[in-house]
């Protein structure tokens, strides 16, 4: 199964190299609900989506993440991250980084 982890970055909490809060978004998943839930972040809606990358290359891939642009309001930058299950092999994780813009 599919899980999708968050973290939420501030100012104040970048200057101490910590996140303000992490956690998970989504366990268990399917591929497709997984999916939705890492492009829907909080703060897709105010800059955008900055990144979409890798941990390491396509076929050795563990997580994907994708990292959106600042919240005007609050200065908190959120990215998610879909870990991709070990059983998944080496050619499908380099399909799914495509797939996803990786």
């Amino acid at each position: 199964m599919w899980h999708v982890t968050y973290d939420i970055v501030t100012e104040e909490s970048a200057e101490y190299g910590d996140a303000e809060e992490i956690g998970f978004i989504s366990e268990d998943s399917t591929l497709r609900d997984a999916i939705s839930d890492l492009f829907e972040t909080r703060t897709s809606h105010c800059d955008g989506i900055e990144y979409i990358d890798a941990n390491s290359s396509s076929e050795d891939a563990r997580w994907i993440t994708v990292g959106n642009g600042m919240e005007f309001k609050t200065g908190a930058r959120e990215s998610r991250s879909l870990h991709i299950p070990d059983h998944i092999t080496p050619a499908s994780r380099a399909r799914l980084c495509r797939l996803l813009g990786a």
